[in-house]
């Protein structure tokens, strides 16, 4: 027997929004079920933050339209508000404000009552391990810290539908290790979230399907494993020492490729996605490959597959060369 079908919470058709000469958005199409985490994959420029800004009310698209939970974000805004919660890509808190002033402030901005802003302020903060700091102004605050408040704050109005611009952005590994844990607790509990990123890593380990935008445009989407499939098997991965010897690297290796190799200029690497091929009778002939035309290598190995390789296979560019300028 089929299971019941998933709802949609958040569905876009043909959003499209233009700066200027500069198209940001061009005709996105999104579904995103009820309960689910789709991962928004994209470099900087992409258009990943003006798509978050439409959802959220902040900004009308020039065509297309968007609804949460049925409702138009641009003909029912004070609807849509009362439905969301919004963490964007900088902390936004008082620093002059202790951590628990910045939440019972934003409780009594959703309408809170005094008593019931100071019950929430003291379960968020216990919820994001920072009681201790409860009452220290926020200017003393790491900026995983000031991080975390900036997500407890989203989280004030209790959302059915969490919208996360980079929430990790700038953050050492173990603060954003934290903040993954939170963010799965809250899926656990029913949270729908729009989860924007330029971590392939973050969307690998958060996202139940991935959507990757690339100059305003959808250019795929998926679980994690179908993008990787994409590839076709293990990837054979080279740095070499010189970036001059890039292209020449390509073009050695294209006779054991299945598919056309990828230059990665900054990182100095070259993938070769290899399908089936596996062992060391294939990095054996990779190295002649290479050695006879006289070319230094620093690292070889091969791997399974990355969002990485799937980026830049997409693109041409790897996740964090997009274009700068584009909301």
């Amino acid at each position: 027997m089929l299971g019941k079908p998933m709802t949609n919470i958040i569905e876009a058709r043909g959003i499209s929004k233009a700066f200027g000469e500069t198209k940001a958005l061009a005709g996105v199409d999104l579904d995103i079920p009820q309960g689910t985490v789709l991962g928004l994959l994209g470099p900087n420029g992409a258009g990943k933050t003006t798509l978050v800004r439409i959802f959220a009310t902040l900004l009308q698209p020039d065509s297309g339209t968007a609804t949460i939970d049925g409702h138009n974000v641009v003909s029912e805004p004070q609807i849509v508000r009362s439905i969301i919660g919004l963490g964007g890509q900088f902390a936004a808190v008082d620093e002059h404000l202790t951590g628990r002033e910045n939440i019972e402030m934003v409780g009594r901005l959703y309408g809170l009552g005094r008593s019931e802003s100071k019950l929430a302020a003291t379960e968020i903060l216990e919820r994001l391990t920072l009681t201790d700091a409860a009452d220290r102004l926020v200017k003393t605050y790491s900026g995983g810290m000031r991080r975390r408040l900036d997500l407890g704050a989203s989280l004030v109005g209790r959302p059915r539908v969490l919208i996360l611009d980079e929430p990790t952005a700038g953050l050492d590994p173990r603060t954003r290790i934290e903040l993954w844990e939170f963010i799965r607790d809250l899926v656990k509990e029913g949270t729908t979230l729009l989860l924007t990123t330029q971590y392939l890593e973050e969307a690998d380990e958060l996202a139940d399907r991935i959507v990757v935008i690339d100059k305003g445009s959808v250019i795929a989407e998926g679980t994690s494993d179908q993008l990787k499939h994409r590839l076709g098997g293990d990837v054979l991965d080279l740095k070499v020492r010189r970036s001059v010897d890039l292209v020449r690297t390509a073009n050695a290796l294209r006779g054991i490729a299945s598919e056309a190799p990828q230059i990665d200029a900054s990182t100095n690497r070259v993938r070769v996605a290899v399908g089936e091929q596996k062992g060391v009778d294939l990095l054996l002939a990779a190295v002649r490959l290479v050695d006879e035309q006289g070319i230094a290598l620093e690292d070889i190995g091969i791997r399974r597959p990355s969002l990485d390789d799937v980026f830049l296979a997409l693109t041409g560019h790897s996740a964090d060369e997009g274009e700068q300028g584009t909301p």
